[in-house]
């Protein structure tokens, strides 16, 4: 098998076999002799800041002197983003023959794992292997029936939950609160940031049933963080109580350093003085977002290229990005699910113009002179870094 083959093989299996549950990912661990017995997770769920908060986890334990492997989704560019030790990918090589175990394993089943399920199983069998300290997790879509919830953490750490992935984890914050609860397990603390009382009460009832202690974090990290926003704030803070209840040994100036140093791609991310990227593809990061802009750019309005999934609600995103914008550039996702540029224009709460690709959308945008910010979707993001990967703008 080739690394062209492997990424074949998973990817073919993408739209394939989705029920969610547990039953298939234990089979496969059951397969490859259990590689997350002798691992240490830290478990974390949520709706938005799921990515920054495993970011800083990472970036914490990695400076206290422990070898750490980081699992995250999506990925931008590269499919081996998501499986890093010590802040880097999973070559080539070590993919592929896990990825070749995996596909022999499964070879004779009659309902073949998901993508999802394939690449959280490949990471944590490639943790084993590495001999990691730490496993910091990032769950999928939801929590309660994803494919990480095969292990046993030190902590669950929950992020803000908010309205999203409707269509699977229900129409209800309370409903998706209980698949984002999922996570918690007898026994385990428990840390969660600030959520909104019917979010908050879903995750104390389900804490309180199966006897784990739940710490709510009260106060934003107040010290230095390189990731801008008052919300990357309250993540570095969620992120210390993790680390702290879980009962790892790290030093104050150390998770300070960390913290201050930090890095995560698309998170408020400057590509120039004047060019922004933003990977909002909800309803609560468009107001972080809004927020972190006039905290950066005070009352200067943007140029926003926006792009967004069919099933986001990028109605009430557009109106929130109003505020912050003088005008807007729609493009379309490179994605099945791209929503069309006409779903967008009814929408627009400011002067707009349609842009068939993004290379085209960002010319518009920079043919005038206000920043630009561009926003909607990680997928977008993941185009915009490999776009500017060749091209200046």
């Amino acid at each position: 098998m080739t690394w062209h083959d492997g990424l074949a093989w998973i990817y073919s299996t993408r739209e394939t076999n989705i029920k969610f549950g547990l039953e298939k990912t234990h089979r496969l661990l059951d397969a490859l002799g259990r590689p997350e017995k002798n691992l240490r997770f830290l478990h974390v769920a949520g709706t938005n800041g799921k990515g920054s908060v495993c970011a800083m986890l990472d970036a914490i334990l990695r400076r206290s002197g422990y070898r750490v492997g980081l699992f995250t989704s999506p990925h931008l560019m590269d499919f081996r983003e998501r499986i890093r030790v010590d802040g880097e990918m999973i070559s080539e090589s070590d993919a592929v023959a896990g990825l070749w175990r995996i596909k022999c394993t499964v070879e004779e089943w009659e309902n073949g794992p998901t993508f999802f399920e394939i690449a959280t199983v490949l990471a944590l069998d490639y943790f084993a292997a590495q001999g990691c300290d730490f496993v910091v997790l990032e769950t999928g879509m939801g929590g309660r029936l994803d494919s990480t919830n095969a292990v046993t953490p030190l902590v669950s750490v929950v992020t803000p939950i908010a309205m999203d992935h409707m269509s699977w984890l229900g129409d209800t914050l309370p409903k998706i609160a209980g698949e984002k609860a999922g996570i918690i397990k007898s026994g385990v603390p428990v840390v969660s940031s600030p959520q909104a009382p019917e979010a908050a009460s879903v995750l104390e009832a389900k804490a309180l049933d199966v006897g784990s202690v739940l710490e709510f974090v009260s106060e934003p990290w107040l010290g230095s963080v390189a990731l801008a926003g008052l919300h990357q704030r309250w993540n570095a803070a969620l992120a210390v109580a993790a680390v702290k209840v879980a009962g790892i040994a790290c030093m104050e100036e150390t998770i300070s350093d960390a913290l201050a140093s930090v890095s995560w791609p698309a998170r408020f991310q400057f590509l120039s003085e004047r060019f922004v990227l933003d990977g909002a593809h909800n309803l609560h990061s468009a107001r972080a977002l809004v927020e972190t802009w006039r905290g950066v750019f005070q009352d200067e309005r943007a140029t926003v290229v926006f792009g967004a999934l069919q099933d986001k609600e990028y109605e009430g995103m557009l109106e929130v990005l109003a505020e912050i914008a003088s005008d807007f550039v729609f493009v379309p996702v490179r994605n099945d699910r791209s929503a069309s540029l006409e779903s967008f224009s009814g929408f627009a709460r400011a002067p707009f113009t349609l842009a068939e690709d993004l290379r085209t959308a960002l010319d518009l945008a920079f043919s005038g002179s206000r920043p630009v910010l561009v926003t909607g979707s990680l997928y977008l993001a993941g185009e915009v870094l490999e776009l500017t990967k060749k091209t200046s703008f």
